[in-house]
């Protein structure tokens, strides 16, 4: 079992970047540009590793210095990766916490595995046209020509020495445990629980009754044994349950209009865990958008657009839209849900400004962001 943040640390301290490994300070996959980037480099990474996995670790600087970057779920990024590549490899993108980082900021792990067909891109997307094949040489992704590259197979053992360096071990674990009770949660409660006397899972959050149910917000949970942040969230609510062989989030999101809110359930991730020490995660879209009348949300939808106007020529709000700003993003996802189609792309031309001069804001745009990502994969 490999310890994902020993691995991290062992893949920056082997080498600069280079054909099985490039690093990121962040990624942007609200843009099309950004999804090209992104895709470009998996292509590249890929073709240029056929035996082993290679690695995209996001949230470092070029001088490897550990920055971190916000929470982000990847439950369905293998479907962007499956809709613009032909012979896609299969990737996961895990959430990796460190010590010194914010607790609302993790290392990102993007492990590609060995693949042994060529990847090219099926279709065209931002400025990469359809056909294209890409490489790496050194720490860059490039265009392949003449439809002819050497592949370094030397690749396959060095990363095979990277991993077994990188396994875990009972102290790993043990200090993780502690690290994430007594240090990084300990004004709030945390549980844990362990499965096949192999994994450990924590979770920490406020406890709170919704009718029948009970449901934890300010959520952290956290495979310990590999070091993989599972769930984040400053605003969602999950539920929890578990027994010998399964542990079970459902995740919550409020939504609605005129400060009248309710609970629709998103997502359901359901980990398993077998005797022989595996274990298998699934997920299942629960998610059915709220409803609303459409003339209603015309007038909405109208003054989301006002508002955003004068954002943009630097106006002043009064009191009552500053109070609309706090909501525009859950309100723009409403009237996107709705049908009306360019309410994400008006949301994400605020982003600058929401980062800049309205933080809570800002945090409602991300975790807008993260949802919509699950819906539209």
């Amino acid at each position: 079992m490999i310890n994902k943040r020993l691995l991290i640390k062992n893949l920056l301290a082997y080498n600069d970047e280079n054909s099985f490994f490039d690093r990121k300070r962040q990624l942007n996959l609200h843009t099309k540009e950004g999804k090209a980037k992104f895709l470009k480099h998996i292509c590249a990474l890929s073709n240029s590793n056929p035996e082993n996995n290679s690695f995209i670790v996001v949230g470092v600087e070029d001088d490897n210095e550990i920055v971190g970057d916000d929470f982000f779920d990847d439950s369905r990024i293998q479907n962007l990766v499956n809709a613009v590549l032909e012979n896609p490899p299969m990737i996961s993108y895990e959430n990796i916490p460190f010590p010194k980082l914010p607790k609302d900021k993790v290392i990102g792990l993007v492990t590609i595995q060995a693949n042994p067909k060529i990847t090219s891109f099926k279709k065209t997307l931002g400025n990469i046209p359809a056909g294209s094949v890409f490489i790496r040489i050194g720490s860059n992704s490039v265009p392949l020509e003449n439809n002819e590259f050497e592949v370094n197979y030397q690749n396959a053992q060095i990363v095979s020495d990277i991993e077994k360096n990188s396994r875990n071990s009972i102290e790993h674990t043990l200090d993780a445990v502690m690290d994430f009770v007594t240090n990084r949660h300990k004004n709030i409660r945390t549980e844990y629980k362990v499965f096949k006397e192999v994994f450990v899972i924590c979770w920490a959050g406020i406890e709170k009754k919704l009718r029948d149910k009970t449901l934890w917000s300010r959520v952290d949970i956290e495979l310990i044994n590999e070091q993989i942040k599972l769930f984040y969230s400053t605003l969602d609510e999950v539920q929890i349950s578990f027994d010998n062989d399964f542990f079970t989030i459902i995740e919550y999101i409020p939504l609605g209009l005129n400060d009248k809110t309710s609970y629709y359930p998103l997502e359901k991730l359901t980990i398993e865990f077998y005797d022989n020490g595996y274990y298998k995660m699934n997920t299942e879209m629960l998610f059915e958008p709220p409803q609303y009348n459409k003339r209603l949300l015309f007038h909405i939808y109208n003054s989301c657009l006002n508002l955003i106007k004068k954002t943009e020529k630097g106006q002043s709000l009064s009191p009552r839209e500053v109070a609309d700003l706090e909501n525009l993003p859950p309100t723009l996802l409403i009237c996107y849900l709705n049908g009306f189609e360019e309410a994400i792309d008006h949301l994400v031309s605020t982003k600058a400004y929401l980062k800049a001069n309205a933080p809570t804001a800002y945090t409602t745009f991300k975790e807008v962001m993260r949802v919509l990502r699950k819906i539209k994969y």
